[in-house]
Order: structure tokens, then C-alpha cells, then sequence
């Protein structure tokens, strides 16, 4: 059999517009024949749903399921051109689906792109394409997250619900705890300030190193103009450092439900700790093109 290369697969993409996991497969099921590739994949009917993978998907929505025990949950985003298909049953249909498989793999994308489609044949890749064949607009699993807690709780929270565990800001948080109920409880409120405040991490020393770098740098280059001693300016940069992190990790912010205590004290009271959280905002770094209607409509017209 021939060997499938990375760059195989993206002069095929290149040349059809097809997604990465459906030209890997055409490429696999042809033995690596370029011309045989670009025929099956025609014959598959993903052409249609190709012409349209250059559009950018921005909108949709994200789910947030946890498992019946609790001991798990996942987070899915799954993108579409316009806020209106996000409202389309078929598209929430599609993402409950895919978060329900999410639960039963790793939680990668990759994972769960290639499993079984709850729907039918094929993968859930083959879902997606044939729901963009089907609605008409470009769609993308652009994100997969899954949080375990075996001696603990996981609790989710949807922001601007479109539907049930569905809507523009998913949350998980999972705590350890020995009331279940109370733990969970708790989960929920922390999420709901998670969502609220977007920490960039759980703990101080789960920071992104380089994160603290800048911001030091930037704290360090203020400090200096003040034309303080050395020793003063070191002082001055801690102290603006435990500021920063107040604002950015999460066990050190003030808990939007009661703001005279830490998220961390919070946590603490509840007999609970902290084993991690994940936040997924909607389009969150994705641009999204604006549309020219009046352009469009020239470029039609033009020439006839």
C-alpha cells in the first residue's frame, strides 16, 4: 500500500477543497492514487459540501454534557456560517450526537471525527459533510474537550442557551469532594464564574510561563520609570504581579457571588477541591468574514 503523506493529503485538499479527514480516507481507499482520489471523492458527493469548506464558520454553537454518574464531561463546538442554521434542529440535532460520542472517546477531535456516526454509515466526519451537503453552509467541529473526576464531580454551565446544554459559552468544572451533591452544587456556581470572568488558568502555577514573562516585562518597564532604587522596583513588580494573578487565575479571583472571598476560599468552604475547568467561548479566535451584498450581486450581474 502506498504511504499516505501529510503532503498527499494537502495537495488533495488543495486541489478539491475537502476536509483533512475526508481526503486522508479518499487518499487511503485509492492506495495513495491522486486522479482515483479526486474521482471518489466527486463520487461520494463531498463536492458540494467542498465548494463550500473555504466559507468561514464562525457561528454555531457549543454543547456541554456530563456523564449520568458525573464523573465526566465533554465540551463541543461546532461551527456554521450564520447564527440562523445554529438555530436549525438539525444542526443541535447533530451536535447533541456528536457530544454524546465525544463521552464514549478521549475527547480529541480526532477521535471524535473518526468515530462511528451515531447517525449511519461512516464517521462522524461523514455526518458533518453530508449535514453541509444537506443545509448548505460550511460547518466545522472545530473543538473537543473532555474533564474527568473519579473521586469527584463535574458540573457544566451554558451561557445565552440556545437549546438544552447548548448555546454561546460552555463550561466545565470539576471539583473533588465528599457530598457529591454539594460538591456538584458548588461546581456549578464556579462555573457560572468561570464564564463570567474567562481565567486564563485554574492556579498560579498553572499560568502559561510566558504569559508571566510579558506581563513582568511590561510591569518591570513601568517600575523603572518611577526612577526607584533596584530593590524598591522588585518589591513594586511582585506586589503588581499578585494583582495580575487576582485577575487571571481563577482559585485567586474574587467569586462573582460573593466578592469579599477567593474563588479558592469558596472551593475550600464547600469541602471541595479544585481539579480543573475548561471554558469554550463561540468563534472564539476565528475572523469572520463580512459579507459584501452589493459586491456579490455586481459580480453576477457583470458581463451579462
Amino acid at each position: 500500500m502506498a504511504q499516505i503523506t501529510a503532503a498527499l493529503v494537502k495537495d488533495l485538499r488543495d486541489r478539491t477543497g475537502a476536509g483533512m479527514m475526508d481526503a486522508k480516507k479518499a487518499l487511503v481507499e485509492n492506495d495513495g492514487d491522486m486522479e482515483a482520489a479526486v474521482d471518489w471523492l466527486r463520487a461520494k458527493g463531498l463536492s458540494k459540501a467542498a465548494k463550500k469548506s473555504g466559507r468561514a464558520a464562525a457561528d454555531g454553537l457549543v454543547a456541554a454534557v456530563v456523564s449520568d454518574d458525573g464523573k465526566s464531561g465533554v465540551l463541543v463546538e461546532l461551527n456554521a456560517e450564520t447564527d440562523f442554521v445554529a438555530r436549525n434542529e438539525k444542526f443541535q440535532t447533530a451536535l447533541k450526537q456528536i457530544a454524546d460520542v465525544a463521552m464514549t472517546t478521549d475527547g480529541s477531535v480526532e477521535a471524535v471525527t473518526n468515530a462511528p456516526s451515531p447517525a449511519g454509515e461512516g464517521t462522524v466526519g461523514d455526518m458533518i459533510t453530508a449535514l453541509v451537503a444537506t443545509i448548505g453552509e460550511n460547518m466545522t467541529l472545530r473543538r473537543t474537550a473532555k474533564i474527568e473526576a473519579p473521586n469527584g464531580q463535574v458540573a457544566a454551565y451554558v451561557h445565552s442557551a440556545e437549546a438544552e446544554n447548548m448555546g454561546k459559552i460552555g463550561v466545565l468544572v470539576a471539583l473533588e469532594g465528599a457530598d457529591a451533591d454539594k460538591t456538584s452544587d458548588a461546581g456549578r456556581k464556579v462555573a457560572m464564574h468561570v464564564a463570567a470572568t474567562s481565567p486564563a488558568s485554574a492556579t498560579v502555577a498553572d499560568l502559561d510561563p510566558d504569559l508571566v514573562e510579558r506581563e513582568r516585562q511590561v510591569l518591570t518597564d513601568q517600575a523603572r520609570e518611577s526612577g526607584k532604587p533596584d530593590n524598591v522596583i522588585e518589591k513594586m513588580i511582585e506586589g503588581r504581579l499578585k494583582k495580575f494573578y487576582k485577575e487571571v487565575v481563577l482559585v485567586e479571583q474574587p467569586f462573582v457571588m460573593n466578592p469579599d472571598q477567593t474563588v479558592g476560599q469558596f472551593i475550600e468552604e464547600q469541602g471541595a477541591k479544585l481539579i480543573g475547568f475548561v471554558i469554550f467561548k463561540l468563534g472564539e479566535g476565528v475572523e469572520k468574514a463580512e459579507d459584501n451584498f452589493a459586491a456579490e450581486v455586481a459580480s453576477m450581474t457583470s458581463g451579462s
